[in-house]
This record gives C-alpha cells, sequence and structure tokens, in this order.
C-alpha cells in the first residue's frame, strides 16, 4: 500500500512539472534575450529551485551524441566535422523526473557527410563485394 501511495504521489509530482514547462522555456527565452531582469528574475530563480527540488532536471547539450530515446530531431543537415548523428542546436531542452522523461530535447541534429560514411564504410570493410549492395548515395 505504501508503493502505490509513493507511486501516486510521483504521478502527481510529473503531471505538475509537466504543465509548468511551457512556464520554465518562457523564462528561458526571456534569460536568452536578457530580459530576466528586477522582481521577474527572482521569482523565475525561486521557480526554477522549486522545480529542481522537486526532481526535475533538464538536459540537452550541443555536441552530445543523438538519441532518439532522449532527443527528437527537429532538423537535420550533413557536416565533415563530426563522426556520428549529432546535437548542434539545442532547440528546447528536454526534461527528466527522476528516470522518466517528461519531455524529450528537441535537437537539430547534423550527420557525417555522406560521401565521409561511404569511405569510412569501405575503409572498416574486408569483403569486396559489399560494394554492390548499394548505400548511402541513394536518396
Amino acid at each position: 500500500m505504501e508503493r502505490d501511495r509513493i507511486t501516486v504521489k510521483e504521478i502527481a509530482i510529473a503531471n505538475l512539472l509537466t504543465e509548468l514547462l511551457p512556464v520554465l522555456d518562457d523564462i528561458g527565452r526571456a534569460r536568452d534575450h536578457g530580459e530576466l531582469v528586477g522582481g521577474f528574475k527572482s521569482v523565475a530563480e525561486s521557480l526554477e529551485t522549486v522545480a529542481a527540488k522537486m526532481g526535475l532536471q533538464q538536459f540537452g547539450k550541443e555536441g552530445e551524441p543523438f538519441d532518439p530515446t532522449i532527443h527528437e530531431a527537429l532538423m537535420h543537415s550533413y557536416a565533415p566535422d563530426v563522426t556520428e548523428t549529432t546535437c548542434v542546436a539545442i532547440l528546447q531542452p528536454g526534461y527528466r523526473f527522476g528516470e522518466r522523461t517528461i519531455r524529450p530535447a528537441r535537437v537539430a541534429v547534423a550527420e557525417p557527410q555522406p560521401g565521409a560514411q561511404t569511405v569510412k564504410a569501405e575503409e572498416t570493410s574486408e569483403a569486396g563485394d559489399d560494394k554492390e549492395s548499394g548505400g548511402p548515395d541513394e536518396g
């Protein structure tokens, strides 16, 4: 019975935190544009502190590998300086509560240039017949 009570409490907290995400997004945008000043800054920081005390964790950093279980790709490009699919811009941070992802990080991703993938695949391939199977040159 105690375990059920804890589960219900965690669900209630997660639901409350989910409803606060648009407000936290607005605070982040205001901070990015230098509009987080005066009394509003104090209120915003208090709200962020309370959300963190309740267990809300923000995630998503530029340069980290793209993970479809915690990232939502909204933009895609190719870049010569990446070796794997990488988050190159965080459009909206992701949030988790405990082990539960409340919202995935919404990101722009870059993949290695298609030519770079082909060269890498040919270098690692030991069988000469693999070239006939097609590859990243399509589409």
